[in-house]
């Protein structure tokens, strides 16, 4: 028992040893400080006028969306599979680039939806609403933004009221 109260005692004299006080002494000699460093030589700075910019704009032209050949905004495919409201609720990946998000929250006529780090019109994603067969993605104010239908488990398929093509999946 005396052997552990010896060992006890020692550790705690080692770890008190290598303690030591750690604050500014202000009395010490103010000039046993660093000494200061000498500039370094700077190289000579040129001026003058940029060349104009080329061609009519800086900016390229913005590209076009087309829509899909034969298809109308909202419009489905004929072999859409049916759709409940429960089995859409959660997480969605939108064109393999950006998150959208579907809760059963009230908002209006449909329900609380948005999207995160999505381009274009479906920025202005605020709710949305089981209709038939499709899915109608609207904007804060209850306009309609784009539909999709469900092709297969996990997988929907449709475009925005502009043409764009939107897939989401999971």
């Amino acid at each position: 028992m005396q052997l552990r109260y010896a060992m006890t005692g020692l550790v705690v004299v080692l770890s008190l040893a290598g303690c030591q006080r750690t604050a500014y002494d202000y009395s010490s000699n103010a000039s046993a400080g660093p000494a200061p460093l000498t500039a370094q030589p700077v190289p000579s700075v040129q001026g003058g006028q940029l060349p104009p910019p080329t061609g009519s704009s800086q900016f390229p032209a913005a590209p076009t969306t087309t829509p899909m050949p034969g298809a109308q905004p909202g419009a489905m495919a004929a072999n859409a599979l049916d759709i409940t409201k429960e089995s859409m609720v959660g997480s969605w990946r939108v064109n393999g680039s950006c998150d959208m998000f579907l809760t059963l929250t009230n908002l209006g006529s449909g329900s609380r939806g948005g999207t995160r780090g999505c381009v274009g019109e479906l920025t202005a994603m605020g709710s949305w609403e089981v209709a038939g067969k499709q899915v109608l993605l609207k904007d804060r104010s209850g306009n309609q933004l784009g539909s999709v239908y469900k092709t297969a488990d996990n997988r929907f398929e449709g475009q925005t009221s502009t043409g764009q093509s939107i897939s989401l999946s999971r």
